[in-house]
């Protein structure tokens, strides 16, 4: 049960926390393309940098939204109920980033961090709950811990993912995306 909650949840967050930092160039060539086919002109950098900034930060602008729900969601469905309503949150996050490209939209790559964000804030606090309230009453220490482990985890994945090597295909980026979609999808059995 710790490998799933770890798997399904911090792992996650820890992921997509660091995903963006590594794909950003390819992130912000996929805007200025998109940019040139709607509009017939390129992006100033200023404009792109502001758009990236607004994709980056939304994602703690989710987080701090689903903070603020969770103690409520998670007294009135309780923990487990509001982590599988969490990972449909998710995997609605993970359709939006990963067919961004396919759709030609960087507006779905925006929604789909704000929902990753709310996913993340909603989950980092239900988890420990929840995992505290299953684990025997002398491993609820152990398996505390091993949300920070998981985070950590998910960190190092997505440095390992965004090396430029596995990016050089620019149409690969999609595809890191939905990686974490497989993962929510693997915690819910």
């Amino acid at each position: 049960m710790i490998m799933v909650l770890g798997i399904g949840g911090t792992h996650l967050s820890g992921f997509q926390v660091s995903v963006i930092n590594y794909t950003s160039a390819y992130i912000q060539k996929f805007i200025n393309e998109t940019w040139l086919e709607r509009y017939g002109s390129v992006l100033h950098q200023e404009t792109l940098t502001l758009f990236w900034s607004f994709i980056v930060s939304v994602y703690c602008v989710g987080g701090m939204i689903g903070c603020l729900c969770s103690g409520y969601l998670t007294a009135k469905y309780g923990k487990k109920k509001c982590l599988l309503f969490n990972d449909m949150v998710l995997i609605i996050a993970t359709l939006h980033t990963g067919f961004s490209r396919r759709a030609k939209s960087f507006e779905m790559i925006l929604i789909g961090r704000f929902l990753e964000g709310i996913g993340a804030g909603i989950h980092m606090n239900a988890h420990l709950q929840y995992a505290g309230e299953i684990s025997p009453k002398k491993l609820r220490g152990f398996v505390n811990v091993t949300s920070s482990v998981f985070l950590a985890l998910g960190k190092a994945v997505a440095r390992i993912l965004g090396l430029r090597y596995w990016c050089y295909f620019s149409s690969f980026f999609p595809f890191i995306c939905l990686l974490y979609g497989r993962e929510v999808l693997f915690s819910q059995s």
